[in-house]
């Protein structure tokens, strides 16, 4: 099926001109031709798009470029406005693309349903052009139904921060009723911390943002301090939001016996040495997190639409994506920022 009635020749798109470090500019506006679908992909009017740290990555090149001048953005929520030969989906329903964009479907690692580690996998926003436009193509097997009860502008950081925070908060291993660490308190953190509440769990917040501590307690967190300090409780298990390798020792330290320690990002500066009997003895145990499969996002999806989840946003105008960026970069907000069109 194919429509494209009152779908403009060019858009507004930003794109990643020369990455480094954010107030340098390393984005540039720009007119670009919108895209058309291929068979199997859709085109979508980009309705919001969040802010996430992992496009702060792109921009400043601690991800390697793998397209020159990328559209970055990979929690779209957009209104299928046409769509190439071979798909299903209706022109108008309302959907959302997320950052895994292709898997072979063929490896070993795909059979066995840990697709996320896919060595021919490809990512919105980063392999392909991403959602800070106002039109963004995707393939439709990646692309995801969205619970209703939500806005546009809270339903974007569903698309990563909420996919992914969930995957870490599984990655995390947390017995039932058990206490819960978060080092850092973004826009993944705030959600998976819901997630973890309404499983029953005990959640203590470590992060150097006051406000970002607030929120915390009013999501009914235990406890929120500082982003080095101890916990009141040991941990049975402990999520690592912020990309920073120095806290993996305190994280680790706070962990009680058998704890686990889910690193949560796709980045994190370099981890200082460990001293193996104060931080992994005991049978603590570190995990890294490798993007997700469509079945995490299936699941975090379904969870969202049945237990209402608190979504922190902070819109920006699409034209002022570099300053969201910068925003995001200097801690200026919690929660997440949404670009709105």
């Amino acid at each position: 099926m194919v429509d494209f009635s009152e779908i403009p020749a060019e858009m507004t798109a930003w794109r990643v001109r020369r990455p480094g470090p954010i107030d340098s500019g390393p984005l540039e506006r720009a007119r670009v031709p919108v895209p058309a679908p291929a068979a199997g992909e859709l085109l979508v009017r980009v309705r919001a798009c969040g802010v996430c740290r992992t496009d702060l990555h792109v921009s400043e090149g601690d991800l390697p470029v793998h397209r020159p001048a990328v559209v970055p953005g990979h929690e779209v929520v957009g209104e299928v406005v046409a769509a190439g030969p071979a798909t299903r989906t209706a022109i108008g329903a309302r959907v959302g693309v997320a950052w895994l964009r292709h898997t072979c479907g063929q490896c070993r690692y795909c059979k066995r349903g840990a697709e996320n580690l896919c060595p021919d996998s490809a990512y919105t926003g980063w392999d392909a052009d991403g959602g800070y436009a106002e039109f963004a193509v995707a393939p439709e097997d990646y692309v995801h139904p969205l619970p209703a009860g939500y806005s546009d502008a809270e339903l974007a950081p569903l698309l990563c921060a909420g996919i992914i925070g969930y995957r870490a908060l599984q990655r995390a291993a947390l017995p039932a009723g058990g206490r819960l660490g978060i080092y850092g308190f973004g826009g993944s953190a705030h959600l998976a911390a819901q997630v973890a509440l309404a499983r029953g769990a005990e959640v203590h917040v470590m992060t150097r943002d006051r406000d970002a501590r607030e929120l915390a307690l009013a999501l009914g967190a235990a406890s929120a301090q500082g982003a080095a300090d101890p916990p009141p409780v040991a941990l049975d298990s402990a999520i690592l939001f912020a990309p920073v390798g120095d806290l993996v020792l305190p994280a680790l330290a706070a962990l009680d016996r058998g704890g686990v320690l889910s690193i949560a990002g796709i980045h994190l500066s370099d981890i200082p040495p460990l001293n193996y009997q104060r931080h992994l003895f005991q049978e603590r145990e570190i995990r890294s997190v490798t993007a997700n499969t469509r079945a995490d996002a299936r699941e975090f999806l379904d969870f969202a639409g049945e237990h209402r989840l608190e979504v922190t946003v902070h819109p920006y105008p699409l034209d002022t994506a570099d300053r969201a960026l910068s925003d995001l970069a200097h801690g200026k907000f919690a929660g997440a920022a949404v670009l709105v069109p």
